[in-house]
């Protein structure tokens, strides 16, 4: 997959000159909704015997307009990797300033679709574009006088109710990252470094790799998890706590730590990039009135992990 990063205006250059179908969306998560639009960009290209090709933009509009830092289901190197195991021929991430903010549908449409070849656009039917998103998919025909086609992909539900990044940041938000796996077709993953940490765990017989995310992830609810940390590309099973250690320290961190325990693992880590992927919650972050309870305690968030994990292994 070429990915051709375009800021406005549009350096001509940089432009592949053959006809497209385009998928245009923000796609924050390349969830099963998403992939939907993709998949019909995708077969409308085949049909017409061209390429299919997609348009994110970057950074998320709520970091430009209203100037609030933003965190990611998939911070942009990652929404890169999903989107090519896609089988999309040509990426755009368009940088969202205020200038491309200011555009109107029309420029729009004649900059980004037209000028950009696009015989087809898909997407979903909540997308908008131009200022203040005033240009909908209805109007979409209208602005392209003819130059193009359009299909919209209409709304992609799991149990009765619309698969969205927004319901996936919220049930990260609380800690439900099973029912996250569902919307995504796929584990949440989380990538980071392993760095060094208070190094408490070996003491007591439990040591963990602490994680340090690469960008700006949404960090689940704090607690303990059932998760898989992906390292050199073989998985290893392991039980993660998300939280500020309550036990040890009386005031809270601004970032909580992320500390997994694999089973059976005892190599050296440190300096890796490894991958964690989420699978079940298991409980709340609590505090322990000693060492012993807290053991006590692993030791069962262990079994269950186990347990958890096992019932994964064939799905």
């Amino acid at each position: 997959m070429d990915t051709i990063y375009l800021e406005h205006p549009i350096d001509r250059n940089t432009l592949k000159p053959e006809k497209t179908v385009m998928a245009l969306g923000y796609f924050d998560g390349v969830h099963t909704g998403h992939k939907a639009v993709m998949k019909k960009a995708k077969e409308i290209a085949k049909k017409l015997d061209t390429t299919a090709s997609v348009m994110t933009f970057h950074p998320h509009p709520k970091e430009v307009l209203r100037k609030t830092e933003m965190n990611y289901i998939t911070p942009l190197p990652d929404k890169i990797d999903k989107i090519e195991r896609m089988g999309i021929d040509t990426l755009y991430v368009v940088k969202f300033t205020p200038l491309f903010a200011s555009l109107t549908p029309q420029e729009f449409v004649d900059d980004y679709l037209i000028g950009l070849h696009v015989v087809h656009a898909v997407a979903g039917f909540d997308f908008t574009y131009g200022a203040l998103g005033k240009g909908t998919m209805e109007t979409l025909p209208f602005h392209a006088r003819n130059r193009l086609e359009a299909t919209v992909v209409e709304k992609y539900e799991s149990n009765n109710e619309k698969v969205s990044s927004t319901k996936i940041r919220e049930l990260l938000k609380q800690g439900d990252v099973n029912s996250v796996t569902a919307l995504l077709g796929e584990e949440y993953v989380i990538k980071g470094t392993v760095v060094d940490g208070e190094k408490r765990g070996r003491t007591i017989g439990f040591p963990t790799a602490n994680i340090e995310p690469k960008e700006r992830y949404i960090i689940p609810r704090t607690g303990v998890y059932a998760v898989r940390l992906t390292i050199n590309k073989v998985q290893y099973d392991g039980v993660c706590n998300i939280g500020y250690k309550p036990t040890f320290h009386q005031e809270k961190d601004v970032v909580p730590t992320i500390e997994v325990h694999l089973f059976s693992f005892h190599e050296d880590i440190y300096g890796l990039e490894v991958e964690i992927h989420w699978y079940s919650r298991i409980r709340s972050e609590k505090k322990f009135k000693g060492i012993d309870q807290l053991i006590e305690q692993i030791s069962l968030d262990k079994e269950a992990a186990q347990s958890l994990l096992k019932l994964k292994v064939y799905e």
